[in-house]
């Protein structure tokens, strides 16, 4: 039986992924407020557009189709008629109070024929100077913010707002508000498209705890790996649990306790699997990390463990091997693992088992896997970086051979 979600590994070979190119949304990122929005810098659109269209050609040269989200969610909507319900719920979740400014916005969609270009205006978010009236209220008198609606520019890393996991997807519940509205178009795309909506899921985005992909791994069809950090909480990975012992395969999940801060964001911004027995981690986790072993327990409960031992020999163990190697990302030398960390030198897309893409500018890192038998493709990433994500983390794949 086929599947139009089938991902049971991190290495099988990579069919079909989705990406989403970045679009005026970065546009729309100003010094004063990049903190709100969860950036760092500021990208050039241009470039970053090149860079990313780069990206896309690559994985189609390497025989992978390649999904964009934003025409997902167009093909959704048009499919069943649900331009003003999704227009209504983009809109209940902008923090846009009912008044003039709330009725002037959804015209504006409302009034927009192309559906593609609707949900790009979504994504790309609304300033004051676009919609123009009088107003009567202090708030808005005293404000010297200038978005009556943000932008999304954290959408082009398409691997956090939901994650495929074996046939189904969780449709995650995110850290920040600002990331959190990037999860109505999961929604759409799973319970409407017409090739993927009865999608099982194993998690639902209006859950009270936060889990974003980024910390979601799946290490083979009986083992899933999820990051206790900044962006997901314990009791997310509890009810993540539950629900995938009780519909699927899956018969642990490992839980990996990172720091808490925006260095270590992600599981998978210092820790990918890129075959079969060879990781990418970055060094400064190693040390402290600490691992739980979430297994099924009676009467659709779950056990907790702490996993004792080299976080080597824990991942061997998992996976049924006699050993595994960890690359460290930037060798031994600390400062280079630490500057190529910081520009996702350890979060690589693996496109088949011993084979990944990279951002070039890791060279420390690159030469390692080089020489530990990893074919690597390189590419430009000095603007798309910028938002403080690597190739794993602007891809999702929907499908992965079984290996």
């Amino acid at each position: 039986m086929s599947h139009s979600i089938n991902v049971n590994s991190e290495i099988g070979r990579l069919k079909k992924v989705m990406l989403h190119r970045p679009g005026k949304e970065l546009e729309n990122l100003m010094p004063d407020y990049l903190e709100r929005l969860l950036f760092d810098d500021i990208p050039y659109l241009e470039a970053a557009q090149k860079e990313h269209d780069d990206f896309a050609k690559l994985l189609e040269s390497l025989g992978v189709e390649v999904l964009y989200l934003e025409k997902l969610v167009a093909e959704a909507i048009d499919a069943e008629g649900l331009k003003e319900q999704f227009i209504d719920e983009w809109m209940a979740e902008t923090g846009l109070e009912p008044g003039q400014n709330y009725d002037d916005v959804k015209k504006y969609l409302m009034d927009m024929e192309d559906t593609y270009e609707m949900v790009l205006k979504t994504m790309e978010g609304f300033k004051k100077s676009e919609i123009k009236h009088e107003s009567n209220g202090f708030d808005e008198l005293l404000s010297n913010y200038p978005f009556l609606v943000d932008p999304m520019p954290n959408l082009y890393f398409t691997r956090d707002p939901f994650a495929t996991m074996g046939n189904g997807v969780s449709l995650n519940h995110m850290y920040s508000d600002t990331r959190n509205r990037e999860t109505l178009y999961g929604k759409y795309i799973f319970k409407h498209h017409p090739e993927y909506k009865g999608t099982a899921l194993y998690y639902e985005r209006d859950e009270d705890t936060r889990i974003e992909g980024g910390d979601e791994l799946v290490l083979s069809k009986n083992t899933l790996a999820v990051g206790i950090s900044q962006r997901t909480d314990k009791y997310s990975i509890e009810k993540l649990a539950r629900n995938l012992f009780k519909e699927t395969e899956f018969k642990e999940v490992l839980a990996f306790l990172i720091d808490n801060n925006r260095k270590f964001m992600h599981l998978d911004t210092v820790f990918t699997m890129i075959d079969h027995d060879k990781f990418t981690i970055h060094p400064e986790i190693e040390g402290e990390l600490q691992v739980f072993s979430v297994t099924p327990g009676e009467n659709g409960e779950i056990k907790v463990a702490k996993k004792e031992g080299l976080l080597e020999d824990i991942l061997a163990e998992a996976l049924g091997l006699d050993k595994v190697t960890l690359i460290r990302c930037g060798g031994d030398d600390i400062v280079a693992g630490a500057r190529e960390q910081w520009n996702d030198g350890a979060n690589t897309l693996t496109v088949a088992p011993g084979e990944v893409i990279v951002y070039n500018r890791n060279t420390v890192t690159n030469k390692l896997l080089i020489e530990n038998g990893i074919k690597i493709h390189q590419i430009e990433g000095s603007e798309l970086v910028r938002g403080r994500g690597g190739p794993r983390c602007m891809s999702m794949p929907f499908v992965r051979e079984d290996i």
